[in-house]
């Protein structure tokens, strides 16, 4: 295919060339006697992206998964109750990894659409009064839903309610895009991930610890090995890794950090939620249904899109890849095959976005979906155009 292939999906995002150039090195010796000359401003840096000063942020060779299996075989034990929700098919694979570790698992299924239901969190913690809750799962944006929750409402309820629960936050598709703040929410573990909202190639799970959980690393039982936090905090304390980081891989993140600084982290999570604003009002004026049941709901980083009755989403993403070079996000789970998702966060644009929709229009009707063809690009346009800030107050 002749031109550049779009991305489109919530993850891996696009890359800029800044992050590429940066990873354009030769490998190096990462025990060097000035290794940590780089990894110690590193490691500084990266707790201003999760908004944390008195925690620490880990760094670890692996994905989100790893940072969720951090979490648990760090702070907890086997037999240790915890508090879940799951609706979609990320919150349900932590809950099932909880349970694999054989947690007392308390789980509220929400319907998928909807977010962390605050009102069961509350109720469940009020009549834990023995604090037998160990921990709370927050999984703040369900990619494969498109639906955000609200970490800070389940911070206050801890609060309000006395409990000592420490509170677990999956921030793969949230951090580095959305508006995060560990340390004001009481974030006690939040995990990311590098190939979504710090622009990078897939392979490093971020996961920042707050003092409260560093100090629960004490009771856990379990075995830690690979994720041990203690083990990385001793030797991250003097510019090292217990094993081989992935040291060209750190580069990039060096690089996409000043990125995020240099953009402002507040012009950052402003940029992904206007960017989609517009794939929803594109969405709206095809027609279709956000599979996010209610605006509070609405992800700023994935749209998930209900196709009508009697078609198949796979039709649209099939016809995208293979006609047009988009690369759309399937339906997970219960909503394999009723929903294709629109991924809208990292490094993007209004004109990017532009040529994702128009994939999505190309596609839809090669698979026969009625809609008004240019109704959804015209929406987006619009509305980009209506927002768009005079350039200097944009650059000041």
């Amino acid at each position: 295919m002749i031109g550049y292939k779009t991305l489109a999906v919530p993850g891996p995002t696009n890359l800029p060339y800044e992050v590429q150039r940066a990873m354009e090195v030769p490998l190096e010796d990462h025990r060097a006697p000035d290794f940590p000359n780089f990894t110690l401003p590193l490691f500084a840096d990266l707790k201003t992206i999760f908004r944390t000063e008195t925690g620490r942020v880990f760094v670890f060779p692996g994905s989100g998964t790893g940072g969720w299996e951090a979490a648990i075989s760090n702070l907890l034990s086997a037999g240790d109750k915890v508090l879940t929700s799951s609706f979609g098919q990320f919150s349900t694979l932590w809950v099932n990894m909880c349970r694999d570790f054989e947690l007392d698992v308390q789980n509220f299924d929400v319907t998928w659409g909807e977010g962390v239901p605050l009102e069961d969190y509350h109720s469940a913690l009020s009549a834990d009064k023995a604090h037998a809750i160990k921990a709370v799962l927050v999984c703040h944006n369900e990619t494969a839903t498109g639906v955000t929750s609200d970490v800070k409402a389940v911070r206050q309820i801890l609060d309000d309610l006395g409990h000592p629960a420490l509170l677990f936050v999956d921030g793969v598709s949230s951090i580095g895009s959305l508006d995060f703040r560990m340390e004001e929410w009481g974030v006690d573990v939040a995990v990311s991930g590098s190939q979504k909202g710090f622009m990078m190639p897939t392979g490093l799970c971020i996961v920042g610890v707050s003092l409260k959980a560093l100090e629960a690393c004490s009771t856990s039982r379990f075995p830690t090995g690979y994720f041990s936090f203690q083990d990385m905090m001793k030797m991250n304390g003097q510019g090292y890794f217990p094993y081989t980081p992935a040291a060209t891989l750190l580069r990039g993140l060096r690089a996409s950090i000043d990125m995020l600084h240099s953009e402002g982290l507040a012009n950052v999570v402003s940029r992904h939620n206007r960017l989609a604003s517009g794939v929803r009002a594109a969405v709206d004026a095809w027609g279709l249904k956000n599979c996010a049941l209610a605006p509070k709901w609405h992800s700023d980083t994935v749209t998930a899109i209900f196709v009508p009755e009697k078609f198949d989403a796979n039709d649209v993403i099939s016809a995208a890849y293979h006609n047009y070079g988009v690369s759309l996000g399937g339906g997970l789970g219960k909503v394999a095959g009723k929903v294709f998702r629109i991924g809208h966060l990292g490094w993007l644009n209004e004109t990017m976005v532009l040529r994702a929709l128009g994939g999505v229009e190309m596609a839809m009707r090669d698979a026969c979906i009625p809609f008004q063809a240019g109704s959804g690009v015209g929406a987006a346009v619009e509305y980009y155009t209506d927002t768009r800030q005079p350039l200097s107050l944009a650059a000041e």
